[in-house]
């Protein structure tokens, strides 16, 4: 009586069986990955905005301090948008014919904001707060990255909850001197205080418990 199962049959069922223990594997790596992947976290992904805003010209090339613009930083929770009129203070003299402005010049005469759109946008659930953030020496572009080389701005960091609970345990690394917040160039010099003495000097005690950012 013949074989209904040739010997090659237990090589393709053990393959078969070892197939369908991966997949459930293979599903959640994935899964995984492509959650901390920088297309999951949003981060490189240009934002449209209504204006055309290039920060390498006003950040970069003009040196523009990023408080001129988001001005509430220091004060609010907010960084806040620049509104009409901050826009307006400059080019109502520089470029004021430009084509490239015509949106800024229709909402003036209209009287309503820029609908500027956000490009740092974190859940709804995580509280966060710019002017303790600044006032404690953690500098722009310590979570922008370098905005003075981004013709637009996109999010350099995953802004993870992962990613800002490695900065509250140790914060001294990320501080620097108030008077270089918005410094994109700025690199610690030797009379510079040490990160240990700005953790002392600003009395630097990040919290690390949930009600920090979630409440």
């Amino acid at each position: 009586m013949a074989w209904i199962f040739t010997p090659r049959a237990n090589t393709v069922a053990r393959v078969a069986a070892l197939g369908l223990l991966a997949m459930p594997v293979l599903g959640v790596g994935s899964l995984w990955l492509y959650a901390r992947s920088p297309l999951a976290q949003n981060m490189r992904q240009p934002v449209p905005q209504p204006v055309q805003f290039d920060h390498r010209h006003h950040a970069g090339d003009e040196a523009i301090d990023c408080r001129y613009c988001h001005n509430t930083v220091e004060v609010s929770p907010s960084a806040g948008y620049p509104s009409v009129s901050t826009c307006l203070n400059c080019h109502a003299q520089v470029w004021n014919q430009s084509p490239l402005l015509e949106p800024v010049r229709q909402a003036f005469f209209a009287d309503r904001p820029i609908p500027w759109r956000r490009v740092h946008d974190l859940p709804d659930f995580v509280y966060f707060n710019h002017s303790i953030h600044v006032r404690k020496g953690v500098g722009c572009v310590t979570c922008h990255g370098r905005v003075d080389l981004m013709p637009s701005v996109t999010q350099a960091h995953p802004l993870s909850m992962g990613w800002c609970l490695e900065c509250h345990r140790d914060p001294a690394p990320h501080l620097r001197p108030l008077s270089a917040l918005t410094s994109m160039r700025w690199e610690r010099r030797p009379e510079d205080p040490s990160p240990e003495e700005l953790v002392r000097r600003l009395d630097v005690l990040p919290r690390t418990d949930c009600t920090t950012c979630h409440r």
